[in-house]
């Protein structure tokens, strides 16, 4: 077992005796190099490093127009989000393009440090804290992590051929990881499929096998069964209003109300819930506007196509109020059976109709009112909603199971890279 020493840098701990501690400027060095508006536009991802930004289309951050100030970046810059930094968004770049102008770009100036060790080193996440420690900022969204302050953090250097040992034995741990990953989120994405394709077709086509079918009238959702209509929700409800507007500084621990507000349908509740996570205090709601239990609550804003008009149906007996871009629909109909339409291929397709890819899109009370349902007997939709019920809770079951999978994954590579980056384990 090899001598240790203390590193005298409280999230690392004990180094092997022979490494190195130094401030990052004597590795590294800032560079502006502005003017090369021709060059690719290049974009920092946390989890995956540096990629041109049209090989992807999860970016909704705006290009500007004139890209003559973006920094110019050459193939093994270091690049750091200044504003992400708390995160560990920066790597070193396999890339040559431009970056935003609020992106710190730095050569290296040091033969004895390998980019690709220092790029394991710095986005291992015992950095994190320091890097949120020396940001400014108002508030999260609005910090900022100085070059001046980068500069001065401590990095730790081993030999120039242990860092390739590591170097080399990381990659290969990390892609094997990797791997197993990518699958397991395919193999999420595929089981998401099968469960929309299962509501889908219970929610158009009943579940009751052969049956005489008619055409709906619609093309994009084909025939239904002969004793099922098609009617617009705004027909099959007593009321479709919007939320009281509750703003995130309305929210108190000690309200004396339950609240929703529409970040939490996409984030915090899943198909139904009996109990609101949030609380506001009435005496800030002059004309408070209550929902109940089997009212169906819709996001009416969200940053994806995909989120706007997500549906949960509140199961509670508490009165409860819902923010401003929550659309509360009232149903004298079977409110799972609706939801579960609702949020079936068919009906998010009606949602997204005619809507572009924006930042933030959204979808009215009136547009929700006129979208078709395929809807069968009440007594048939209590039926279709029980069958749902079960067969989504199975899936769902075993995407439970992949995610865990994901997360002890992702924690044990972390775990590793640490473990090797600051010799706590030799290669």
């Amino acid at each position: 077992m090899r001598e240790m020493k203390d590193s005298g840098v409280p999230w690392i701990g004990e180094i092997p005796k022979n490494w190195e501690v130094a401030p990052l400027w004597r590795t590294l060095r800032r560079r502006t190099e502005i003017g090369h508006p021709e060059e690719v536009v290049l974009s920092l991802y946390r989890d995956i490093g540096i990629v041109p930004k049209d090989s992807r289309d999860d970016n909704y951050n705006v290009t500007s127009l004139d890209t003559s100030s973006y920094k110019f970046v050459r193939v093994g810059d270091f690049v750091i989000n200044k504003m992400k930094a708390w995160q560990g968004s920066m790597a070193v770049s396999a890339y040559q393009g431009i970056v935003s102008p609020a992106y710190h770009v730095c050569e290296f100036i040091r033969d004895s440090v390998s980019p690709k060790y220092l790029h394991y080193l710095l986005r291992n996440p015992s950095y994190l804290p320091e890097y949120g420690r020396l940001s400014s900022g108002l508030r999260v969204g609005q910090w900022d992590l100085s070059y001046d302050d980068f500069k001065i953090i401590p990095h730790i250097i081993p030999s120039l051929e242990e860092q390739q040992r590591i170097i080399d034995f990381l990659d290969i741990k990390c892609a094997e990881i990797d791997s197993i990953l990518e699958k397991t989120k395919a193999s999420i994405e595929e089981y998401k499929k099968l469960k929309q394709s299962v509501i889908t077709e219970a929610v158009t086509k009943g579940i009751r096998g052969d049956r005489p079918m008619k055409d709906s009238g619609v093309e994009w959702i084909g025939e239904i069964p002969a004793e099922w209509e098609m009617k617009k929700v705004k027909f099959v409800s007593q009321a479709i209003s919007k939320g009281n507007g509750i703003t995130k500084e309305e929210i108190f621990e000690d309200g004396d109300i339950p609240c929703v507000r529409y970040g939490e349908i996409y984030s915090k509740y899943d198909r139904s819930f009996e109990k609101c996570i949030s609380s506001t205090r009435l005496s800030i709601h002059p004309s408070p506007q209550y929902f109940g239990n089997g009212d169906i609550l819709l996001a009416g804003t969200g940053e994806l196509i995909e989120e706007i008009g997500k549906s949960v149906v509140y199961t509670g007996f508490d009165n409860c109020l819902a923010g401003g871009d929550i659309i509360v629909v009232k149903l004298n109909q079977n409110p799972v059976f609706i939801n579960y339409a609702l949020n079936g291929a068919y009906a998010q397709g009606q949602k997204s109709r005619n809507k572009i890819k924006l930042k933030v899109v959204h979808i009215s009370a009136s547009e929700i009112g006129n979208i078709l349902l395929a809807l069968p007997p009440i007594a048939e939709q209590q039926e279709i909603a029980a069958y749902l019920d079960e067969k989504c809770a199975t899936i769902d079951s075993l995407i439970a199971s992949k995610e865990a999978l994901i997360a002890e994954l992702e924690a044990y590579k972390k775990s590793l890279i640490y473990e090797y980056v600051t010799g706590k384990k030799e290669v």
